[in-house]
């Protein structure tokens, strides 16, 4: 099932497939996020903005306006 990173909940990850926005695109390929990574989503800040994930063995904060440009495929 493909969704938006910003819908995963702390401990949920999937693979990276494409991203929504061509503005934010250049910037999240320089952190990590490719097509075909892993991306674990580890901890949602209280009030919702930033997140914290993890992917190509980086810890990264993605504002929430971010992580709604990536679209991951979870498994099931």
């Amino acid at each position: 099932m493909i969704i938006r990173l910003s819908e995963l909940k702390p401990g949920q990850q999937g693979i990276i497939e494409e991203f929504t926005s061509n503005e934010i695109f250049l910037k999240l390929m320089e952190m990590g996020c490719v097509p075909g990574e892993t991306i674990l989503l580890e901890q949602i800040a209280p009030l919702g903005d930033p997140v914290s994930v993890n992917v190509a063995g980086y810890h990264l904060s993605l504002r929430l306006n971010e992580a709604e440009h990536i679209l991951i495929n979870i498994n099931n």
